[in-house]
């Protein structure tokens, strides 16, 4: 949970000013999910951007509820977000919502759509060109995209703060990993990018290194048991990171004096990642 009063601090910020929103790709679960609780306790608005199937609706619907408990404005998109027209779409809508001083004040990248194949097998169908171009789009490109669109509409602006999960995959080869590992590294690199390019508008952009994490994504990749036994077993604190310690983290992060932090990769994993 998010300490009370910082929570009342950051909200009571936000009463004698515009709102600020918190728009969020791939908004409906995992850190997603947990970050737009955060935000929307915190006083953000929530602009949320997720693709689900009828069959998962109730537990999006559900989070919007409790979002909307904190009182605050909230508007989901269900769609491609990788998809040009969806953008526009989805950005349109939040314009229309948002009241006319209102602006984003944070984005945050969490897609984990992409190919878990290996390039060979003696067996089966290794990656094909196809998936890895389509891995690389949705969970690095994006980024870009989504971006260049906030600046552009002059939605995201001085003080804004730009976020991207990463992982350790991007260091280390995984079994069937290797397309997200390129997309995480991508990611990475996407990040320095924004961050040189969007300084002199005094926007910030940094990756986020989450420990291992029990997630949809994390249990798709073979040998996620290992992975989390593992990880387990070398973290100094004592348990596997959560995705509410990432949302405490980027709420803390997206407040006043952090302006001068940029083109990062911050690890929020309890010492995982340095413990022998």
């Amino acid at each position: 949970r998010l300490p009370t009063a910082h929570l009342r601090t950051v909200a009571e910020r936000r009463t004698d000013m515009a709102r600020e929103w918190i728009a969020i790709l791939g908004a409906s679960s995992g850190f997603g999910a947990a970050t737009a609780r955060a935000f929307a306790a915190a006083g953000y608005g929530v602009f949320g951007v997720h693709l689900d199937r009828r069959s998962t609706m109730p537990a999006v619907e559900a989070l919007i509820a409790e979002i909307e408990g904190h009182g605050v404005p909230v508007l989901f998109h269900n769609g491609n977000a990788a998809s040009d027209e969806e953008m526009a779409a989805a950005l349109d809508a939040l314009r229309e919502r948002m009241e006319p001083d209102d602006r984003v004040g944070v984005l945050l990248h969490s897609l984990a759509f992409g190919t878990l194949r290996p390039f060979f097998v003696d067996d089966g169908k290794p990656l094909t060109r196809k998936q890895l171009d389509m891995t690389l789009d949705v969970m690095a490109n994006t980024l870009v995209y989504w971006s260049q669109a906030l600046v552009q509409r002059e939605l995201l602006r001085e003080g804004g703060r730009i976020f991207a999960m990463t992982s350790s995959g991007s260091l280390a080869a995984w079994q069937a990993y290797g397309a997200v590992s390129a997309a995480k590294c991508a990611l990475e690199s996407h990040v320095r990018q924004l961050a040189v390019e969007l300084a002199p508008r005094r926007i910030t952009a940094n990756a986020i290194m989450a420990g291992v994490t029990h997630t949809a994504a994390l249990e798709k990749i073979p040998g996620a048991d290992e992975i989390s036994r593992r990880a387990l077993e070398r973290n100094p604190s004592g348990r596997l990171t959560v995705p509410e310690d990432v949302a405490t983290c980027l709420v803390a992060l997206s407040g006043p004096g952090t302006s001068w932090m940029t083109g990062n990769v911050i690890r929020v994993d309890g010492g995982e990642s340095v413990a022998g």
